[in-house]
């Protein structure tokens, strides 16, 4: 037999280093929304050396509470994890074993513009990108620093202080079956989920699971022109679920919104979190992302301002109204001014589905028209510091960028970025240039 987590500090709720709204019980349509167990990694090779000077460190192969979605994390948000992270899990109820798989390490790209109150509120944490295994009740992760040749003496690089397994599980569904914008649960709101559903409130009724699709007349009718008699461009609203119809305990974020001026450019993202998902488990990983983001990597939402899933679902992500120019945290130094748009799943050689980026098109044909911005064109953003550009540099870019337009990193991976194109010209079409 495997040994089971101890009873001790080494597995600790990572409600403790939430905000702190987190500490309070949830109410109950709110009670079931998920768990986070955080284990402290170990040197696995051989030696008593600890923190960063082992070259390998991870948990031995172990059984623990149930599970949907890993994580690994560390204490210095701006230390970097040169190396190979790996994890494989045991499917609930069996006896099954993954193979080794790998979990992106560079999601520091995912965050907060340096020098911002969600940057500087002392919770942010290093962390890996999240990877969806599926119901687990065993883990096993190995963590294994870079070489290091540049000194001419082989070595490894050293591995971030504080290095922590995040085991998440993304909690029940939001709601009954067949629940609509329609028909919400007939089931009290919290003060936090009220606020979170009031800021919809001209597109839906309080505590509804979507907002429903609209035609594009119908959005044109309810838009403003910038100028008498001129034409509107804009597409027609998409379906889109809000984040009680996906289930967000809202009692994890900080409690305010945040806002911009004005949405001048749209990123799109991958989450990097594995395409080993059914359309039906969406919602899930939707929960878990915001578990991991809000918890563990001390964000003080979830990154995204929206997310879709391969059956071309689109979900609120950060709170604040899905038509206002809410400020994310998806593309290091340029969140002021952009809207942030990550498809659930990897995409450096899996393919996107057509949903997936027909949604992307749709979305930002309907967001981007509210501003009157063409999805077709280039625009100026104000870097904020980052990688690629130095803060306050002025740099040109497309209306729809991917993530790797503003900062050096992968995402959204080559197969989904090299679909940018056809995503500005349908969304130029779906706005009726």
């Amino acid at each position: 037999a495997l040994p089971a987590a101890p009873a001790s500090a080494s597995v600790s709720s990572a409600a403790s280093r939430a905000p702190s709204a987190a500490s309070h019980v949830s109410p109950p349509d709110e009670s079931r929304s998920g768990s986070t167990q955080s284990i402290p990694l170990v040197p696995l090779d051989g030696t008593r050396a600890s923190g960063s000077t082992a070259a390998e460190q991870g948990v031995p192969r172990r059984y623990v509470r149930s599970f949907s979605l890993v994580g690994v994390v560390w204490d210095d948000p701006d230390a970097e994890l040169r190396g190979r992270v790996q994890v494989r899990t045991r499917a609930t109820g069996t006896t099954r074993w993954s193979g080794w798989q790998d979990i992106e390490t560079h999601n520091h790209e995912h965050a907060a513009d340096p020098g911002t109150a969600e940057r500087a509120s002392g919770r942010v944490r290093g962390s890996t990108a999240p990877l969806w295994v599926g119901d687990s009740d065993g883990v096993e992760v190995r963590v294994r620093a870079e070489t290091e040749h540049r000194t001419g003496t082989p070595g490894f690089q050293a591995l971030p202080e504080g290095l922590r397994l995040e085991l998440v599980a993304p909690g029940a569904e939001p709601g009954p079956a067949g629940a609509s914008a329609d028909s919400p649960r007939l089931v009290p709101l919290s003060a936090e989920s009220a606020a979170a559903s009031a800021v919809n409130a001209d597109l839906a009724q309080l505590g509804a699971l979507e907002i429903p699709a609209l035609s594009r007349k119908e959005t044109e009718d309810r838009l403003t022109a910038p100028k008498p008699g001129a034409k509107p461009y804009i597409g027609a609203r998409p379906r889109i679920v809000t984040r009680r119809g996906w289930g967000a305990n809202e009692r994890l974020r900080e409690r305010d919104f945040l806002y911009m001026k004005r949405v001048k450019a749209a990123f799109v993202h991958h989450t990097s979190s594995g395409n080993n998902y059914a359309c039906s488990q969406a919602a899930s990983v939707v929960r878990g992302i915001y578990r991991y983001h809000v918890l563990s990597s001390g964000w003080r939402d979830i990154g995204y301002n929206f997310l879709v899933d391969k059956c071309g679902n689109i979900y609120e992500g950060r709170a604040g109204g899905v038509a206002k120019s809410v400020m994310g945290a998806h593309t290091r130094g340029f969140n002021t001014d952009s809207v942030g748009i990550a498809v659930l799943g990897s995409f450096g050689s899996a393919e996107p589905s057509r949903k997936a980026v027909a949604a992307v098109a749709r979305l930002t044909a309907w967001k981007l028209g509210i501003y009157q911005v063409d999805p077709r064109g280039a625009t100026y953003l104000t870097s904020g510091g980052g990688n690629l550009y130095r803060k306050g540099r002025k740099v040109r870019l497309n209306v729809i960028s991917g993530h790797r337009d503003g900062f050096s990193t992968e995402c959204p991976g080559h197969s989904l970025y090299r679909k940018l194109p056809a995503v500005r010209s349908a969304a130029a079409r779906y706005q009726g240039r």
